[in-house]
């Protein structure tokens, strides 16, 4: 089975870069003459999405006029929050828009360059509610690490420390609808901490280790770091 739909997280306030991008929101960032999303957008379509809904919140405005200029008519949705909803309230409010049973989740101001066509069929062979793309990664301390059992379930989510080597949550998931409309989340939620971190131990949410290219725009450093590595 192929997945051709997305929910692209678009929504965030973007804090730590408003010095560096003061009007904007944070994926709409310019990265050599584009905005951000382009890249997000591009390298999704190479991946056979044809149907993208964006979930959007700050400067929502701004966004759409791209959107228009950029995507051919009945490709894409959007969502608006009227209030922030959390990482796992947007995507349930956007899910409702979702045309097929499992879809792609990608973060609007990250890209990891995941392999979702080899992310789909390791995400069906298993049934998975929740599969993953996750990086290797090695010397940092921004991010949390996640631990695979022998099947490549996920047994464990380490706290944000530093460490020498391990895996991180890339941000590039393939949701199950039914599943995560099953659990009888409220409006508002964090996708990593309510539901992740909270059902996990069920077994059915899995993660796959990819090898592409990831940045996430989201301090200065690396959105200075996008403009030497990204090319359109």
């Amino acid at each position: 089975m192929q997945v051709t739909e997305a929910i692209v997280l678009a929504g965030g306030l973007g804090t730590r870069l408003r010095e560096t991008v003061p009007d904007l929101p944070k994926c709409m960032a310019p990265v050599n003459g584009r905005p951000f999303i382009a890249y997000v957008i591009r390298h999704l379509s190479q991946q056979g999405i044809t149907h993208f809904i964006f979930s959007l919140g700050y400067k929502s405005d701004t966004f759409i006029g791209f959107l228009s200029e950029t995507l051919p008519a009945g490709t894409f949705e959007v969502v608006v929050e009227d209030a922030p909803l959390g990482t796992g309230g947007a995507i349930q409010y956007a899910a409702q828009k979702a045309r097929q049973d499992d879809f792609v989740v990608v973060n609007g101001d990250s890209i990891f360059q995941a392999d979702i066509r080899e992310q789909a069929a390791f995400h069906f062979a298993h049934q998975s509610c929740c599969t993953l793309a996750l990086k290797a990664m090695q010397n940092v301390s921004r991010y949390g690490t996640v631990a695979l059992a022998a099947n490549g379930s996920v047994s464990h989510f380490g706290e944000k420390q530093f460490f020498e080597k391990g895996l991180i949550n890339g941000g590039v998931y393939l949701v199950n609808k039914a599943c995560l409309l099953s659990k009888g989340l409220p409006e508002k939620f964090s996708f990593e901490t309510d539901f992740l971190q909270r059902f996990y131990t069920a077994g059915n949410i899995y993660g796959l280790e990819q090898e592409g290219y990831f940045i996430d725009i989201g301090i200065p450093e690396d959105y200075q770091r996008a403009q030497t590595e990204l090319t359109y």
